[in-house]
């Protein structure tokens, strides 16, 4: 989990746990749940008119890589 100095949660993609752009790994570090089942859920989204793709696109550029990692 990512903390700044205030104590605050912040939503970072992960540098570490990552398998191509780090969105996942962010998001399943910042809920503290596996990054496979965040993966899966964005492949299930996939193919659900490919809302997954779209989704995971937004939330890329969106989300900044966390620069403590």
């Amino acid at each position: 989990m990512a903390k700044e100095e205030t104590g605050v949660k912040k939503l970072y993609r992960s540098k570490k746990n990552r398998m191509f752009a780090g969105v996942c790994g962010g998001i399943a570090e910042y809920f503290g749940i596996d990054p496979m089942l965040v993966r899966l859920l964005f492949v299930l989204a996939g193919f659900a008119g490919s809302a997954g793709l779209i989704i995971y696109l937004v939330v890329w550029f969106m989300i900044p890589e966390n620069p403590n990692q």
